[in-house]
């Protein structure tokens, strides 16, 4: 066993009435321009995996194998974890279709669409999961639409030894600046590989620091010209992006979130208990810290706790 992620500390409290009820630790990360650590709390530098915060690395591996995308939307939905509204649907289907292939080759899971308006929407129609709703299907058709421009084989793509996998993994090595202590499979069936928050973070400066038309450039362009498809209407990465300026934001499962500004810094962030609603307060803070300043910042630094359909709490961060 490889060695793995120790835990943190408490960084974001549940009030309710007056009332510390909850509690959820966790790590944080915030480096500045130059990539020197300006705060952290918490294990940073023991690896755990980033899940869906490796989208955009992968993505970049991808363009590296031979990926090709007139539209750069494309490339933000390949980074996406999306929220299964019909506009993503459709443009994971119109991808498919550009290259002879439909979603019967996609290896993600069936699913039901990550979004909760999504699914109320499927359910009313009387639909069910399928693979083309789950929230990585928009990169699981770059992965498929890779291997047809390299004349890789379309089985089995998502193995770890496959050429499409070993090419991510090249360059997961190079953003991260470190080779993987552990591959798992992640929850859509394709490879993660595990790295410490110091190292997203400056994966995450890299990417967005990246020269003009470089690859790496393209990938954070694309995202930050289209948060919509990253995530989808109303998400946390969505409205980040759109309303902080130069903000490269991508969420993953079990709570972890990265984020950066090109000429300001990164932060990255993982709550031990996988709590998903602790995990933006936490990333607010860290913004803040490096200086960044735009009302939605306030607007998400805390969350309003319900009790009768009325405000009485908030979750908020005690970092």
């Amino acid at each position: 066993m490889a060695k793995a992620y120790e835990g943190g500390v408490p960084l974001v409290e549940v009030v309710r009435s007056g009332f510390t009820e909850s509690v959820h630790r966790g790590s944080v990360v915030v480096i500045d321009a130059s990539g020197d650590i300006l705060a952290a709390a918490g294990d940073v530098h023991g690896p755990m995996f980033p899940r869906s915060t490796n989208k955009p690395i992968q993505t970049i591996g991808m363009l590296r194998s031979g990926l090709r995308l007139a539209d750069p939307a494309d490339l933000a939905l390949v980074s996406a974890s999306h929220s299964g509204e019909d506009f993503h649907i459709a443009r994971v289907r119109a991808l498919l279709r550009s290259v002879g292939l439909d979603e019967t080759f996609l290896r993600c899971p069936p699913d039901l669409p990550l979004g909760e308006a999504a699914k109320a929407a499927l359910y009313a129609a009387g639909g069910g999961r399928a693979r083309v709703l789950m929230n990585c299907s928009g990169k699981h058709a770059g992965m498929l639409l890779t291997c047809r421009e390299a004349g890789w084989p379309l089985e089995e793509y998502y193995d770890p030894e496959h050429p499409l996998q070993e090419r991510i993994l090249l360059a997961f090595e190079e953003f991260t600046g470190q080779s993987p202590v552990a591959t798992g499979v992640d929850g859509c069936g394709a490879p993660v590989l595990a790295a410490p928050l110091t190292a997203l973070a400056g994966a995450y400066l890299r990417i967005v620091s990246g020269e003009p038309g470089s690859v790496e450039r393209r990938v954070a362009d694309a995202m930050r010209a289209y948060p919509e498809l990253v995530a989808g209407t109303g998400a946390e990465d969505t409205v980040l992006m759109s309303r902080v300026p130069g903000l490269l934001c991508k969420s993953g499962a079990e709570a972890v979130m990265a984020a950066a500004v090109p000429g300001v810094g990164a932060v990255a962030v993982k709550i031990d208990d996988g709590g998903m609603r602790a995990r933006t307060p936490v990333l607010v803070a860290g913004l803040r810290r490096l200086g960044l300043d735009a009302p939605v910042l306030a607007e998400r630094a805390q969350t309003a706790l319900l009790g009768g359909a009325a405000p009485v709490g908030a979750i908020r961060t005690i970092w």
